[in-house]
């Protein structure tokens, strides 16, 4: 068990244990989740479980310190992305040290962060906390940031409204303020078959997608050109992107269906129905024609599936102040990446994200956090357990 003054080992250690659970989307979380509640019970500190639906993943919100008063909330996700296909050198579920470089999936997206935050539960409890310290960990958060969003709902009714969230997503331990939103669609195409030998008795879906797909590479060419008027993301303008296709039986049948997986990732300021509202008009104005043509009975739907709110800048909230001040910094950045901040932030909690690591190795083989960004982040944590300690 750590010392009330923990170490970097400390966080290595914890994080070497959340590894090895393997909380890939698509599998249960409530392994990891118990072994967190037995934890932080060594501690005396009690955690409410907020399970999904099925009763297969649940949420866990804890409260270290006074519970008649709002605190700091520290944030984290513990899913994490697949390994399938992915030339991993050394067992991704296994945490494998060389040099300063910690490798495993999640050790920077973002289990590095929660490793850091019960690193410092000992430390926390044994501090007469003025403000308490609120550790919110969610799941499903690498599908959409979903399984936040019941943790929310309760936030200010059976479970406390914190002051600030701190997001330990990767950043470098830099403060972020600001990232892009995310609208993911789903656009069927449904067309008829035929003979290939006589392909103008069907109405070809893959074709018509194909025209489609042209006219989101020109929605995003038109979003390169228009670019970032604030000057802070990289890359500086609304990205839009087509992520996967398919249709088709075989090679001798017209296909009768085609199905695109697409989204866009905006700027803060962008209206979210200017890009879907365009290639809904194209397919409708350009490519239905085609299809109805031979097949009346044609159609195109597009879904609008997930949706990640942006993260807007709130020059001098509570959470940029206190995460400049905790980090020693003086100026706060933008990412490209998607995070569950836009939600809290929608509901009206002051919310900036820092965390240990780089996005760069985030979701890739090999993924690595330093032992400096743990340091980093404890130092980080330490301070953000100091001020609590004399009230916030």
């Amino acid at each position: 068990m750590p010392t009330t003054d923990p170490t970097t080992d400390d966080a290595v250690a914890l994080l070497e244990r959340l590894v090895a659970f393997e909380t890939v989307s698509d599998r249960s979380n409530l392994p990891l989740i118990d072994w967190v509640r037995g934890y932080l019970g060594q501690f005396g500190i009690d955690s409410v479980l907020l399970p999904n639906p099925a009763g297969d993943k649940a949420a866990l919100f804890a409260t270290i310190g006074p519970r008649d008063r709002p605190g700091l909330c520290l944030s984290g996700h513990t899913d994490v992305v697949p390994v399938v296909d992915q030339p991993w050198t050394s067992d991704p579920f296994t945490l494998t040290a060389r040099d300063d470089r910690l490798y495993g999936r999640g050790t920077t997206d973002m289990k590095g962060f929660s490793a850091c935050v019960l690193s410092m539960v000992p430390r926390f409890a044994a501090l007469n906390l003025a403000t308490p310290i609120h550790v919110v960990l969610s799941y499903d958060e690498e599908i959409g940031c979903l399984g936040i969003l019941p943790t929310i709902g309760r936030l200010g009714a059976d479970l406390p409204r914190p002051l600030a969230i701190f997001v330990g997503e990767p950043t470098e331990m830099t403060v972020v303020d600001s990232h892009k939103s995310i609208n993911g669609f789903i656009t069927e195409v449904t067309g008829h078959e035929a003979h290939s030998s006589k392909p103008e008795l069907g109405a070809n879906a893959i074709l018509a997608a194909a025209e489609i797909v042209a006219e989101i590479e020109r929605a995003a060419a038109d979003m390169r050109e228009r670019g970032d008027p604030s000057g802070r993301f990289d890359p500086p303008f609304t990205t839009v992107h087509v992520g996967t296709i398919t249709g088709g039986t075989q090679l001798n049948i017209v296909p009768r269906h085609c199905r695109l997986h697409w989204e866009f990732r905006g700027l803060p300021d962008i209206d979210e129905a200017e890009i879907p509202a365009r290639i809904d008009r194209f397919a409708q104005n350009e490519v239905m024609p085609k299809l109805t043509s031979t097949y009346p009975e044609a159609t195109i739907v597009t879904e609008h599936r997930d949706r990640v709110p942006g993260l807007a800048p709130e020059p001098g909230s509570l959470a940029e102040r206190l995460a400049l001040r905790f980090a020693k910094a003086n100026r706060t950045f933008a990412v490209p990446f998607g995070t569950e901040a836009g939600h809290f932030q929608a509901a009206g909690i002051p919310t900036v994200v820092c965390g240990p690591g780089s996005i760069n190795q985030a979701h890739a083989p090999d993924e690595f956090v330093t032992r400096d960004q743990l340091a980093r982040c404890q130092a980080f944590l330490a301070r953000l357990g100091a001020a609590c300690a004399e009230g916030i």
